[in-house]
């Protein structure tokens, strides 16, 4: 027989304090905004909230410049006019070739621009709001492009990188937040996921552009590439003035009028009472949150159950990393290093990324029928067995493995494609708690761009043929990487397909474990945790109100 636990002291001084700001039927107007998300169909939920996803869609566009110059300089070092201009000569056999501290130095700016970017970035979007933010930065990196457009020397090209970086690092972190605080539960997972997709039509567009370049002689040839950034700052400046503020940071900073007209310009065919009790879900969350978390600074996501959630979404998206990205994602570098035509492998990129597309298309529709936590861990099992395979592949059979190798890191890049990569954005923005939510997607991200320097400064020496010379044998470190995080994901990484972030906080609270989220059941309103028969024990509410 399931175990019923009675109300914890936290969601009854939540319930108290939003009958007093909305009045005394709020407790059941939220309760009716909770049993309707999760009654909505996907059609409902388009219909009700096209305009939140319309919004949603064009701030994501953000991340496609971020994906655009994370592969330009990755693919810089394969490219002839790159390498004349900022590498040194090294004989007939090799040619030119950037060194491999200009490699990592050059790899790593933009990331170290990113990490500060992104820490400012936590307390700028929690002061100004998501929209002053990404217009600023915007601004900023309109600017900013001109430096690396017109670098004499690599000096000053890592110095452009590295405050290109500072935007990149402000659109990383706020285009998931805020796709993920527009849209109710069921749409969720699409938008966030859409991250991913705008980050692949960015290194699509930018293979395509290096593919086009690549005939052109003199510094146009590297140049060109670089020039077509300006293309969207201006217009998504634009969009984003234009765009609502997220309704969740207005509850935040209790401006709920200001909250409830955002909802409004959020919303399709959304009725008054709808409108409403949506407002009154997002003051109960608020609310239950605030009992457990008392401030809204970056130390409070490792205190309590925060910082659980904090571990979720660093790893999660540090796994992206110690999947083996730096050396599966963009391969032109290691394929040109092992012999293959320059312009074949900037044409097998090109496929790649391609592939690359369809594959994140693909993975909105499996996220529905199975989740985030399936995917993830299955995702991760599969790059580990293929990375293995490329330097299994490489020690048996050298360069006869080459196009081999090739096919390997192409189905590598789907299968990231599918789980991996999109999931990433959905874990972060979603496992977060509301009131740290800007914060904790900031440290996710901080972690990531820390592991990727570790990860740029190893890649550029593993690749370098000046330097360790391993190419396909790199598979056997990454493969043990991936490895470590599919370990951790199986003990560690939560369900959450379908919870109301009111329910996420509950379960978290309770200390659920991971794999029991997707069969305990939640009822925020009648302040009762239920778990299926065969996991059924008591979880006792510990909180105690201030």
């Amino acid at each position: 027989m399931a175990t019923q636990v009675q109300a914890s002291s936290v969601q009854k001084v939540a319930d108290r304090e939003l009958e007093e700001k909305l009045g005394h039927t709020a407790v059941l107007d939220a309760k009716q905004a909770t049993d309707d998300e999760h009654a909505q169909t996907l059609i409902q939920g388009l219909r009700e909230n096209r305009k939140a996803v319309f919004w949603s869609i064009l701030i994501s566009m953000t991340i496609i410049m971020e994906g655009y110059d994370i592969i330009l300089i990755g693919n810089f070092f394969a490219y002839p006019e790159f390498q004349k201009k900022f590498g040194k000569y090294f004989g007939e056999e090799l040619g030119w070739q950037v060194t491999g501290e200009w490699q990592t130095a050059l790899n790593m700016g933009s990331t170290a621009g990113a990490v500060v970017g992104g820490l400012l970035n936590g307390y700028m979007a929690s002061k100004f709001g998501y929209r002053w933010t990404m217009i600023v930065s915007l601004g900023i990196l309109n600017a900013f492009i001109f430096i690396v457009f017109f670098a004499p020397s690599a000096e000053v090209l890592l110095v452009g990188q590295i405050l290109c970086g500072l935007s990149w690092g402000v659109f990383a972190t706020l285009a998931p937040a805020y796709a993920s605080e527009v849209c109710p539960t069921n749409l969720r997972g699409y938008l966030t996921t859409y991250v991913n997709l705008c980050w692949a039509i960015g290194q699509l567009l930018a293979t395509g552009v290096l593919r086009g370049c690549l005939g052109i002689e003199g510094e146009m040839g590297y140049r060109i590439p670089f020039a077509v950034q300006w293309l969207w700052p201006i217009p998504l400046m634009v969009v984003c003035f234009l765009a609502p503020e997220s309704p969740w940071r207005l509850v935040r900073v209790d401006r709920l009028e200001q909250a409830k007209q955002s909802i409004i310009r959020l919303s399709g065919q959304k009725t008054g009472d709808q409108v409403n009790n949506q407002l009154a879900m997002m003051v109960h969350t608020i609310r239950i949150e605030a009992e457990s978390t008392k401030g809204a600074t970056y130390l409070d996501c490792f205190k309590g159950d925060n910082l659980r959630r904090t571990e979720i979404v660093c790893v999660a998206f540090m796994g992206q990393i110690l999947a083996g990205s730096s050396f599966a994602y963009t391969p032109t570098y290691f394929f040109t290093t092992a012999g293959m035509d320059t312009a074949q492998a900037f044409n097998l990129s090109l496929g790649a990324k391609g592939i690359a597309f369809v594959g994140t298309v693909l993975s909105w529709w499996l996220i529905s029928y199975w989740g985030r936590r399936p995917l993830y861990v299955g995702g991760m099992g599969l790059l580990c067995l293929i990375l293995f395979l490329i330097g299994i592949l490489d020690v048996s059979a050298g360069k006869r493995g080459l196009w081999p190798s090739g096919g390997l890191c192409v189905l590598w890049l789907f299968v990231y494609s599918l789980t991996i990569g999109p999931l990433a954005y959905s874990i972060i923005a979603e496992t977060s708690s509301i009131r740290l939510r800007p914060l904790s997607v900031v440290l996710s991200r901080t972690s990531y761009q820390l592991i990727n320097i570790i990860s740029q400064f190893l890649q550029a020496y593993m690749m370098n043929p000046t330097e360790w010379n391993l190419l396909g044998k790199t598979g056997f470190f990454w493969g043990s990487t991936a490895f470590c995080i599919f370990v951790w994901s199986y003990f560690r990484l939560p369900e959450i397909k379908g919870r109301t972030y009111e329910e996420l906080d509950i379960l978290f609270m309770n200390k659920v474990s991971a794999r029991k989220f997707s069969k305990t059941h939640v009822d925020p309103y009648a302040a009762t945790v239920i778990e299926a028969p065969e996991d059924a024990m008591e979880i006792e509410h510990k909180m105690s109100s201030t």
